[in-house]
């Protein structure tokens, strides 16, 4: 018997659902107009077969719906002067469940009145829409507390003066289990559409969490952090490590726009990140101008190295074809990996490796790849050099470098 009762006749009152539980609003400015449907949590109606019982004669039985909505007028008076929402709520629902109770005890119990408590089972439902789980529970022990009597009250009823037709009490019988099976499942479909709309936005943001993380991470890393680990740390023994720099781009940054300075680096390293993916390489991060990106640390078979060459190649000439030149050094050798820091925290590489990489770079040639004697000898079957010859290297003392110039032609046999 939960269901609305339209707000004509009270000027400026208005109804609107607000959140899950209902929300009421009213005000000059504002039309009256109904507010229909079951998210109103309001009762309007009785039992579909009310206006019968005048037709039988049977006044009393007719009395208790008409009582119900004088009093849920009133009820609805008093909250369009006192907004107190919580009141007029529990006023109804007290409503939805006495009156079917009092209309079956006046029609003589269960069989007699066509099992028309049923109908107190929306007060629990409304209290779940509009109050929450924990005072749906009350309304529903309450509801069975009112079963359980009128099952006891039942064997000591009198029958009324007039009975209801065989044929038009089982008809009711019907209309009252249709009416409140019906509630009963449009309202658990609408919580299950909503529960699946909610199931949809959490997949989503789960998702796009996902790809934010993986933005940061490497998949594998990634997967690691999830599954609990609070410190990741890895050693591992072949990896090739690449740093890259825009030459000259201090005084470039320093005539052009900031907007333009953006737009030009997230251009170039856009199209480095897009050979690291294609040659399955791993970026660790950006620093200014500079780019650093790895190969071997998670797999990648044993010409990883080959492919962060091919990569050094595809960077030199993308970067020539914006008119720019960039000094990129290689050393391949071990490294430690590893997460760091709590908050925007980071994965990186720590060790001779990535020192001497780093060196190569900032010692190079603008528009040249330097790399080490050791990258060089593990290269040199599959790509052309210069040997640039011995220089002097901060922190490291003279080092044989080489300049990586091509790929070699593949052996046809």
């Amino acid at each position: 018997m939960v269901d609305a009762v339209a707000t004509r006749g009270f000027p400026g009152l208005t109804m609107r659902r607000g959140d899950a539980r209902g929300e009421w609003l009213a005000g000059p400015d504002r039309p009256a107009r109904p507010h229909r449907g079951a998210a109103d949590g309001l009762p309007r109606r009785g039992p579909p077969q009310r206006d019968f019982y005048s037709i039988l004669g049977l006044y009393w039985a007719a009395a208790i719906p008409f009582v119900y909505q004088v009093v849920s007028i009133v009820n609805l008076s008093v909250f369009a002067r006192t907004r107190r929402y919580r009141f007029f709520r529990a006023s109804a629902l007290a409503l939805s469940l006495a009156l079917p109770f009092a209309l079956q005890l006046t029609l003589g119990g269960f069989v007699r009145s066509s099992g028309v408590i049923l109908w107190s089972f929306t007060a629990p439902l409304g209290a779940l829409l509009f109050a929450g789980r924990r005072e749906a529970t009350r309304w529903f022990v309450a509801f069975l507390i009112a079963i359980v009597l009128a099952a006891a009250l039942d064997p000591l009823l009198p029958a009324a003066a007039k009975e209801i037709p065989p044929g038009l009490r089982l008809a009711f019988f019907a209309l009252n289990v249709l009416g409140v099976t019906g509630t009963c499942y449009f309202l658990l479909q609408y919580f299950v559409r909503e529960r699946d709309h909610a199931a949809g936005l959490i997949a989503a943001e789960r998702e796009r969490s996902e790809l934010l993380l993986l933005n940061v991470l490497p998949g594998a890393i990634a997967e690691r952090l999830k599954s609990g680990e609070s410190i990741i740390a890895d050693g591992v023994s072949d990896v090739g490590v690449l740093f890259a720099d825009i030459a000259s781009f201090t005084p470039l940054s320093e005539a052009m726009h900031p907007d333009e300075v953006v737009r030009l680096l997230n251009d170039v390293f856009t199209i480095f990140d897009g050979f690291a993916e294609d040659r399955g390489l791993e970026k660790i991060k950006t620093i200014g101008d500079a780019y650093m990106v790895a190969s071997g640390l998670l797999g990648g078979g044993a010409d990883h190295a080959e492919n962060l060459a091919r990569m050094a190649l595809d960077m030199r000439d993308a970067a020539g074809v914006k008119g720019l030149e960039v000094r990129i050094g290689i050393d391949i050798g071990p490294v430690v990996a590893g997460v760091i820091g709590r908050r925007k925290f980071s994965y990186d590489l720590w060790g001779d490796t990535v020192n001497t990489a780093a060196r190569m770079e900032s010692h190079g040639i603008p528009g040249s790849i330097q790399v080490t004697e050791r990258a060089y000898l593990r290269l040199s079957k599959a790509f052309a050099f210069e040997e640039r010859g011995v220089i002097d290297v901060k922190g490291k003392g003279s080092m044989r470098t080489f300049i990586l110039t091509g790929a070699l032609a593949p052996i046809v046999r």
